[in-house]
Order: structure tokens, then C-alpha cells, then sequence
């Protein structure tokens, strides 16, 4: 019973809120593949620049966190924005590696202007703060920071699956990730739908971004640091499933975690710091084995 107790609370619920943080992110990165055809590899960016808005408001501003986090919004969807503008919607029609590398381009620049700002030493969300866990039929201890990562993350996933499901707009997105000519066709205003992806992915990354340094602690590449993960888990779900990202952010976090678990011997079954690696394994044997993953997504 104490190893069954010890794998939950130590391995299994970190899992699960890893899986949580990855599943947000991978949503921003499966639905700017499904609509524009591209790889976003400044997706983890929006990520940190989101978590230092919120640190500065919260933090130094001395703001609740749930409003440093609505200020962190307002100003990371509009950089997003421009960015778009000025770096992806003038090469639309290129060839999608030209887009490719311009995203490779803004993160450089953006993690070193977040280094430039900001600095390179870590920072903490709750600095000084000792959170007692939260104990569950006299064993289960779970920390109150990972209920709330995990309950926003669900009420989060909810309201993606209401959106693309039940509104006018979510339909008009599926068609456009399905076919794009055939959505402007019909009349549908596809770059409103571009604008309206761009803004949920931005959204979705900064909310990760502080779920993210709640959980660990702010630093200057904490969005480059989880960029594998939600890639892994954007194909191991189907590219341009929003489903199967947060489905495949959930198994990645989870596997991740029992990774580490000594399975075999006293010894983890892999050592913490090479538990990222679960990720590329998953993401290059999905590629081999089922190429459009676990809900049939686009094949790269």
C-alpha cells in the first residue's frame, strides 16, 4: 500500500500536472498548424514573455495574481498579433520551412530581449511562500498550487471543447483548418480566424507560462525548455487537433513522471534530468508508427 501511496503522491500527480501545462501549450501549437500549415517555434516564447508580465504585475506591482494575469493577456495576444503581421502573414504564401524559420528567428530574439529586460536568474511566482500540502483519505497529499493548475487547466479544456464544438466560430475554424479555399469560398473571413487562432494560442500560452512558474519558477528559457514536450504532444494527439494535443500533453506529462519511478531496483528507471527524453521517443516513434497521430491529425 506505501508503494501504491508513494507512486501517487511522488510520481502519478506531478504527472498529471506536467500533462496539464503541456496540454495548454500544444493546444497554441496544433491549431496555428491546423490553420496556417506551420511549425510555431516561437509558440514557447509567447509562454515566458506571458509568465514576466504576470511576475511584474504581480510581483513588483504587488497586483492579485488572477488580474497580473488578465494584465499578462492584454499584452501578450497583441504582441502576438504583430508579430504575425510583420513576420508570418507577409511569407503566407511561401514555402511553409520559410515560415519555419522565421519563427526560429522571432524566438531567438524574443528569449534574448526576455533575458535583456528581465536578466537570466530565476525568479518565483510565490517568493517566501511554503504551501503545507492538502491531505486525502489520511495519505493522498496533493499541494494546493497543483489543484488549482489542474482545475484551471480542466475549466480551460471545457471552454475550448464548448468553443470549437457549439459557436458559429468554432465551426468556422474547423473549416478552415479542413480547407482553407474552400472556407473563404463559402464566405467564411479567414483572416479573422487567423486572428481569432493567433489570439486563443497566445492566450493559452500565457496562462501556461504562469501555471509554469507557479509550479517550478521563472526563467528566461522556461518556454524553449517545454517546446519538445508540447510538440510531441500536438503529434502524438494529430496535428489540428486541439483534443488530441490535450489528450497527448496528459500522456506525456504522465509518462514523464512514472519515468522516473524505481521500477526495477531502488534506482529510478530513469534519472529526473533526462525524463524530457520520454518526450522525443514518444514524438519520433508516433512519427514512425502512426504519422497523424492518436485522432488522425494532419501528417507533417
Amino acid at each position: 500500500m506505501d508503494v501504491i501511496i508513494d507512486l501517487l503522491n511522488y510520481y502519478l500527480i506531478p504527472g498529471v500536472v506536467l500533462g496539464s501545462i503541456y496540454a495548454l501549450g500544444a493546444v497554441g501549437i496544433t491549431l496555428t498548424f491546423g490553420i496556417l500549415r506551420f511549425a510555431n517555434f516561437a509558440h514557447g516564447e509567447s509562454m515566458t514573455v506571458g509568465a514576466y508580465v504576470a511576475w511584474t504585475a504581480h510581483i513588483v506591482m504587488g497586483l492579485p495574481l488572477l488580474v497580473s494575469a488578465g494584465i499578462a493577456i492584454l499584452i501578450t495576444v497583441p504582441l502576438v498579433l504583430m508579430v504575425d503581421k510583420l513576420c508570418y502573414k507577409p511569407l503566407r504564401n511561401s514555402p511553409s520551412i520559410l515560415i519555419a524559420m522565421s519563427a526560429f528567428g522571432v524566438m531567438l530574439m524574443v528569449q534574448s530581449a526576455v533575458q535583456l529586460i528581465f536578466g537570466t536568474s530565476p525568479q518565483s511566482m510565490s517568493p517566501g511562500v511554503i504551501q503545507h500540502p492538502m491531505v486525502f483519505f489520511d495519505s493522498i497529499r496533493i499541494s494546493p498550487r497543483h489543484i488549482m493548475i489542474i482545475g484551471v487547466t480542466l475549466t480551460i479544456v471545457l471552454c475550448v471543447h464548448l468553443l470549437l464544438t457549439y459557436t458559429k466560430l468554432g465551426k468556422a475554424m474547423r473549416a478552415v483548418s479542413d480547407s482553407p479555399e474552400l472556407a473563404r469560398l463559402t464566405g467564411i473571413n479567414t483572416e479573422f480566424v487567423i486572428k481569432t487562432v493567433w489570439a486563443m494560442g497566445g492566450t493559452l500560452a500565457v496562462v501556461a507560462g504562469i501555471l509554469l512558474g507557479m509550479d517550478t519558477q521563472l526563467e528566461s528559457i522556461m518556454g524553449f525548455s517545454l517546446l519538445l514536450p508540447m510538440f510531441a504532444a500536438a503529434i502524438l494527439g494529430g496535428i489540428g487537433k486541439p483534443f488530441g494535443a490535450i489528450a497527448g500533453g496528459f500522456i506525456i506529462g504522465i509518462t514523464e513522471g512514472l519515468a522516473t519511478y524505481p521500477w526495477i531496483g531502488n534506482s529510478p528507471l530513469l534519472e529526473p534530468g533526462y525524463k524530457s527524453g520520454v518526450a522525443f521517443v514518444i514524438m519520433i516513434g508516433m512519427l514512425l508508427w502512426r504519422p497523424s497521430g492518436l485522432f488522425k491529425g494532419k501528417v507533417l
